[in-house]
């Protein structure tokens, strides 16, 4: 066993009418990376949160032994001075600086009176090849991928000496070929000395990089596995998570029923809102009949989302143009007003961004869709706002102390449900949804998987965008494949596989 470089003792957090953490450990060996697991609202990231001192001490009870002494931090800036750092989920880069300015941003390089520019530059260059990037660090992060904005946010935890890295999600919003590099690079900086704890719910990616996996389970450790005398496998993992066997992770859906055609679009043409020449869909045409679920696959970049908005009401895009039809009959959808009223919704890919009002309650997020079923004389009767909000908090099984709680309070698979109740409750036809599993746990997304099958056998129709191809393949009646902005496969579900899917994009 080599030096234990952190010990987390009897770790317990509460906050108002639910106990977070409860009496949680957890020992990471110095130059390993150790694998977080565990259900959406377990507390993984509570955890991490009280480790690197935006939960300070005296919010939480229990001790932090870091290279052997006790730690006692009160804001973030303590931890990172001990070599901690973390890198949230959603990545804290301002899109209108350069990437030397945000990697130094609250690091500043020279005097109490100037920044020395050049010398900021330089060490930033410095550390985007040590992460593998050759873009300069005076290129605003508006104008890089969300894959290389993550490695500039392991560049910036570089750049501040860290000896123990925390990584929360970091593979959730990028591609195959991106998630590879980054966990590569993981790899690398282990062989360098460099120690890391990753929050991950994609177990193949955690099985590959990790030494160790602890399990959390509703606030509580339930167990610590080792890669060279545990079995670290996909199943073996998901049966600590949730404490039992999942045998399927995707519900088989009886008595399928699908009908005629409900929504339909021909020769779909999008130009890019800014750069109104550029084409992002291009003659696009598809359909999806009534009890059906459409999967849309593709890379990241393929066109998907900006397909799946600008049908939505012209959420996105300029010049557009093309026939779209629902129930066999043309419609000109204006704006998103129209798009609901015509029965269409949309669950974005970005919850807490364009989904959600994170300081309004579960009650409100869910009706907001559709309020005018609850007002009379433009007055929200709140009773019956509350009973919604309940029934969908039920049906989805949404772990809440109550409906009245803050949406931004809850866990990203919580959250999710809410979302998706808000578009429940506008009672579409056509539901169209966009990475509706992004970041949350498998048994979660079981549960939403049971909901999508309910809304199809109910006569929905069902448009489900993802990256994950086993959740297209494994959810999917039908398959699309989308490639720089075209559709370049249609595939049904029985000869749809990840090397069919891969071919298309290839030899398109």
């Amino acid at each position: 066993m080599g030096k234990i470089l952190l010990e987390m003792k009897n770790i317990t957090k509460e906050f108002p009418g639910v106990k977070a953490l409860d009496n949680v450990n957890l020992k990471v060996e110095e130059g390993e990376i150790h694998a977080l697991v565990g259900e959406n609202g377990a507390g993984k990231s509570t955890l991490m949160n009280v480790l690197s001192g935006i939960y300070p001490y005296g919010t939480y009870t229990g001790d932090i032994v870091y290279n052997g002494d006790i730690c006692k931090f009160q804001k973030i800036k303590d931890s990172e001075e001990k070599g901690i750092v973390i890198i949230h989920q959603e990545l804290a880069l301002i899109p209108y600086m350069s990437i030397g300015e945000n990697m130094f941003l609250g690091n500043e390089k020279g005097t109490k009176s100037a920044i020395d520019w050049n010398m900021t530059f330089a060490e930033a260059d410095k550390y985007l090849r040590i992460v593998g990037l050759s873009e300069s660090s005076r290129t605003l992060v508006k104008d890089i991928g969300v894959g290389k904005q993550q490695l500039v946010e392991i560049a910036k935890a570089l750049a501040k000496n860290a000896k123990l890295l925390i990584l929360d999600e970091p593979t959730s919003s990028l591609n195959e070929t991106d998630s590879k590099a980054l966990l590569d690079l993981l790899l690398k900086f282990k062989k360098d000395g460099m120690t890391s704890i990753i929050i991950s719910h994609k177990l193949n990616e955690v099985s590959y990089v990790a030494d160790k996996i602890t399990v959390i389970r509703d606030g509580s450790t339930i167990e610590t596995l080792d890669k060279k005398t545990d079995d670290i496998s996909e199943d073996r993992i998901i049966k600590g998570m949730v404490g039992r066997e999942m045998t399927d992770r995707f519900p088989k859906r009886k008595n399928v029923k699908i009908g005629e055609v409900a929504m339909e679009v021909k020769d779909w043409t999008v130009c890019h809102p800014q750069f109104t020449e550029r084409k992002v869909v291009d003659k696009v045409s598809m359909y999806v009949r009534k009890g059906e679920v459409v999967g849309i696959a593709g890379l990241m970049g393929a066109g998907r989302t900006e397909l799946a908005m600008s049908i939505f009401g012209k959420a996105y895009g300029t010049n557009i143009s093309g026939e779209l039809k629902l129930d066999g009959k043309e419609v000109k959808l204006k704006n998103i007003k129209d798009a609901i009223k015509h029965k269409i919704a949309y669950v974005t890919e970005d919850r807490k961004g364009n989904g959600l009002v994170l300081s309004n309650s579960i009650k409100i997020n869910t009706t907001l869709a559709n309020l005018p079923e609850l007002c009379t004389n433009h007055v929200i009767d709140q009773d019956a706002e509350y009973q919604v909000a309940e029934k969908y908090r039920d049906r989805l099984k949404t772990k809440c102390p109550t409906v009245e709680q803050n949406v931004g309070n809850l866990s990203g698979g919580n959250q999710q449900k809410v979302l998706l109740a808000k578009w429940m409750y506008a009672n579409p036809d056509v539901l169209i949804l966009d990475e509706p599993t992004r970041g949350i746990d498998v048994g979660a997304k079981y549960e939403i998987y049971c909901v999508i099958n309910d809304l199809v056998a109910a006569g929905k129709s069902v448009v489900m965008i993802s990256s994950e191809l086993p959740e297209v393949l494994g959810m999917s009646d039908r398959i699309y494949v989308m490639n720089e902005g075209r559709m370049v496969g249609e595939l049904s579900a029985a000869e749809a596989s990840q090397a069919s899917i891969m071919s298309c994009i290839l030899k398109s």
